[in-house]
């Protein structure tokens, strides 16, 4: 499996979270929301864009190279399973060759296959390793193309079929080092104060020497980068003004890396969970020296998840205003993330929260924060005005936001009351706010005491 940094563009599944009771809605509507949204689901196809094999020896034959490929889909509010991916490889004729594994059935010619998947998880991911390798005489540069489709067992209709004509991969044949990364496990239930060790070894499954290598890392902002190398220069979030959020680093090592060979760093390469660290992400990726291109990039970087045992206590604050009929007042609630740890999404870029302001009644916003947009959601009474304002992608530990509303007086009404609530982007709660009591509070115009 290829894992981007977050130096790259990735795709983000709309993963709906479980909100409120569950009801079916009738055959071919699917699985609805309590308020009758009803529910959608998607199957995808997890393949490389491109895929390099090395030419055949003089007088020789290639070294298979492995192809991962995967399904996954979207809402987690449905099992999938039977994944079934169909891989077609007749465009590869006079380019390269597939070996089957025991999971996929080929036809007679074996170059198109069934291959069973099984399970269908909500991320990304390999269930199926293919081996490829250049056929002989095929020179470098020699191209062919892998198509594929899939269907699975799921879903709001019952099956769950991936988009047509969406996934292939352009088989290259070339000549080269192809340097690669440890693939690590992804961590859960970590302490805060814990070391960790990077599983981060080199290997070159091209067939040429790479003469030294480039490492570049990226860590969020609860993790840092304990080991110092000589080798590498290193960029901490704080250098990076109030809104940095990441501790960037470049290396450079003169070591050589033979065909088949794995190397080392120089000593291992561990992190530290912060005391405000929550759900965390280090990605690393490394190059071959000297300006060579890397055979296939696919297996460059890892991404490793590292979720802490830790909690944010997000809180908005009201206000109260007062002023005649026909006055516009500044009624200003507040944000802030009492900690101690951070939250933000350097995957999605999604707000790190969503804060809901109904207008009291008898009062008209006439100027709103730039952040901020008229919203409705289902059962919003039509009456009240409503105004949805964004956050951030992250909250630092203590971090805090104002939001002032222009509201016109258009009748006095004594202790006309707003209120304001965060809340996810999606879903409806925050996972790891232990104090939900102060995720809403209230905006009081003409308060009678």
């Amino acid at each position: 499996m290829s894992s981007v940094s977050v130096g790259r563009v990735l795709r983000r599944g709309a993963c709906a979270g479980a909100v409120g009771a569950l009801v079916v809605a009738g055959l071919g509507s699917g699985l609805a929301f309590a308020d009758g949204e009803p529910q959608t689901d998607q199957l995808w196809i997890q393949a490389p864009y491109e895929h390099a094999v090395t030419v055949a020896p003089e007088g020789g034959t290639a070294q298979y190279r492995s192809l991962a490929l995967g399904l996954y889909h979207d809402n987690g509010n449905f099992t999938v399973t039977e994944g079934k991916l169909t891989v077609d490889a007749s465009r590869l004729a006079g380019v390269a060759e597939v070996a089957w594994p025991d999971n996929c059935a080929p036809d007679a010619a074996r170059t198109v296959a069934v291959c069973d998947t099984g399970d269908v998880p909500l991320h990304s991911g390999s269930q199926l390793s293919l081996k490829v390798r250049a056929v002989a005489g095929a020179a470098v540069g020699a191209r062919g193309t892998i198509e594929y489709s899939a269907e699975a067992t799921g879903g709001p209709d019952g099956t769950l079929v991936a988009p047509e004509h969406s996934w292939e991969t352009a088989v290259t044949v070339g000549s080269g080092p192809d340097l690669g990364v440890t693939e690590p496990r992804d961590l859960d239930g970590v302490a805060p104060g814990t070391t960790l060790t990077v599983p981060f070894s080199v290997t070159n499954t091209g067939n040429e020497t790479a003469h030294g290598f480039s490492v570049r890392l990226w860590a969020t902002y609860g993790l840092d980068v304990v080991t110092r190398y000589p080798q590498c220069t290193y960029t901490g979030p704080d250098d990076g003004g109030t809104y940095s959020t990441m501790t960037y680093v470049t290396c450079a090592f003169d070591t050589d890396v033979a065909p088949g060979a794995s190397v080392e760093l120089p000593e291992p390469l561990r992190l530290a969970a912060t005391g405000h660290a929550l759900n965390e992400r280090f990605d690393y990726e490394v190059e071959p020296g000297g300006d060579v291109t890397d055979l296939d990039g696919s297996d460059n970087g890892r991404s490793w998840r590292v979720k802490a045992d830790n909690t944010a206590d997000f809180a908005v604050y009201g206000t109260e205003v007062a002023g005649a009929a026909g006055d516009t007042v500044t009624a200003a609630f507040r944000f802030a993330n009492h900690g101690p740890a951070w939250v933000g999404d350097v995957v999605s870029g999604d707000p790190v929260a969503v804060l809901d302001f109904y207008l009291p009644e008898g009062t008209t916003a006439t100027s709103v924060p730039d952040t901020c947009h008229t919203a409705w959601k289902s059962g919003d009474d039509p009456a009240v005005g409503h105004y949805a304002c964004n956050l951030p992608m992250t909250a630092k530990p203590d971090a805090e936001a104002s939001f002032p509303f222009r509201l016109r007086i258009d009748r006095v009404v004594p202790d006309a009351t707003g209120r304001v609530v965060a809340r996810p982007s999606y879903g409806t709660s925050f996972a790891f706010d232990p104090d939900t009591g102060n995720n809403s509070a209230k905006v009081i115009v003409n308060p009678s005491a």
